[in-house]
């Protein structure tokens, strides 16, 4: 019988503009999925043995061949052939070219769908693990400038006008629990993820005695997708709810890329960076531009289109597998790199970030202190509207004055920023994540080991 490079390709061979255009870009993203299509199928032969689909020794051969691809693709020597459709595709014309008809049993009880499901969990598992890394990187970075700065004093706007004292450390402060409850939004998305969809098939399981339990436990999934058809429909809903979570850390780092720009412009002059990671002028000699934070802008506001455009790739799809899916790769995949890079850069930047210590003592900032002038007031007894009208009043005048020495003491104030209470919740989210990411790396390894 023929070999052929697809595994449901039959006698007729394939006009090559279709071909080429229902490939799209697979065989180029694909490659992030093959480690963990070929630990997805050594959990499934693994399974396949105990219900007398394969033999032991059959078990043992293809978990070795395996085992070695593992290996090439650790070492980045793995390539998805031309002509060849996809990751599944290859993984199984490698074992067939290599052990014969011993090859072409792995796929016995599961169909692409559920492979590609499955393959896209764990890839999906993976990448948040690293994303809550670098999440976890940036948090303690803003968390140790909030404690450094606590005591230095800045603007504070609202509707962009100068309005009322605040400080540094009130600032990083807030962007670091902000990544926090980022986090928290997280976890939910992780837990969808953590299901495994593997033996839902084409979408309506099999007439074999699978046992999904087993290949559960085996890739060290938290629980199963139990209904097979809910499996297929959760394709495009993890993608969405993933995208969504990376949505929200995109945008607390494009709030605080988008203050860092203001800040660091001559009429600010809050903070700046050394010049080495600072891009100039063609024609301007005095130029210090903040590109850096401009990009993370535009590509984090970039990200948090993408839970739009994988709803509207999924709009309105019945239910079972649809070629459409694929499309969401070319989308969430990227995405996922973008934003790690972007959390990468935010931190490397701010390990460098020179703060303005001086900058409240600029006269223009002088009124900042007018709320805590009317407070002062009302704390000797004089009724809080008059106490406003005589501050207007020296403001109107030219005459007003306050001491800058200020004293702010309730909870999450300038002076209690309560940066041990969001150090405690961030340290109790991640011991819940590791967990998680605990009990994976004890299954893949079990996989694994020879």
């Amino acid at each position: 019988m023929k070999q052929t490079n697809k595994l449901w390709q039959k006698d007729i061979s394939v006009d090559g503009k279709i071909e080429s255009f229902t490939i799209g870009m697979d065989n180029q993203l694909d490659l992030k999925l093959a480690k963990y299509d070929v630990l997805g199928s050594m959990a499934h032969i693994t399974m396949l043995q105990t219900i007398g689909l394969l033999s032991g020794k059959e078990l043992e051969t293809l978990k070795k061949e395996l085992r070695g691809i593992y290996r090439v693709i650790e070492s980045d020597n793995f390539q998805i052939e031309s002509g060849v459709e996809d990751v599944h595709s290859q993984v199984e014309l490698l074992l067939t070219r290599k052990l014969g008809d011993i090859g072409k049993k792995i796929h016995a009880g599961r169909s692409r769908n559920d492979q590609v499901l499955l393959d896209l969990k764990l890839f999906m598992r993976e990448e948040i693990r690293q994303i809550v890394e670098l999440v976890e990187r940036l948090t303690r970075r803003l968390l140790s400038l909030s404690e450094q700065y606590k005591h230095v004093l800045m603007p504070g706007y609202t509707h962009m006008q100068v309005a009322m004292v605040s400080s540094f450390g009130l600032w990083f402060g807030a962007f670091s629990e902000s990544l926090v409850d980022d986090l928290h939004l997280l976890k939910p998305a992780f837990d969808i993820v953590n299901r495994n969809p593997l033996g839902s098939a084409a979408g309506y399981g099999s007439s074999f005695p699978l046992n999904r339990q087993l290949t559960t436990d085996l890739l060290g999934f938290e629980s199963m997708n139990y209904n097979v058809v809910y499996a297929q429909m959760g394709r495009g809903k993890a993608e969405r709810v993933v995208s969504s979570a990376m949505s929200n850390i995109a945008d607390t780092l494009s709030r605080l890329a988008m203050d860092v720009c203001i800040y660091m412009g001559q009429n600010h002059g809050f903070v700046q960076f050394p010049d080495n990671l600072t891009t100039g002028s063609s024609i301007m000699p005095h130029k210090k531009n903040p590109d850096v934070f401009e990009l993370i802008r535009a590509k984090c506001n970039q990200i948090k289109s993408l839970p739009n455009e994988i709803m509207m790739i999924t709009a309105n799809l019945p239910t079972g597998y649809h070629r459409d899916l694929q499309i969401m790769k070319e989308h969430l995949m990227p995405g996922i790199d973008v934003l790690k890079h972007c959390l990468e850069m935010t931190d490397f930047m701010l390990q460098s970030v020179i703060i303005n210590t001086d900058i409240i003592n600029k006269e223009i900032y002088k009124y900042l202190f007018t709320v805590e002038k009317v407070n002062e007031l009302v704390l000797s007894g004089v009724p809080f509207r008059e106490a406003y009208q005589k501050v207007g009043e020296e403001v109107s005048a030219g005459t007003f004055k306050f001491d800058k020495e200020i004293q702010h003491t309730h909870e999450g104030s300038l002076g209690n920023l309560q940066n041990q209470q969001i150090t405690n919740k961030l340290d109790h989210l991640l011991a819940e994540f590791q967990k998680h990411f605990e009990k994976v790396k004890i299954s893949f390894d079990r996989l694994l080991s020879d």
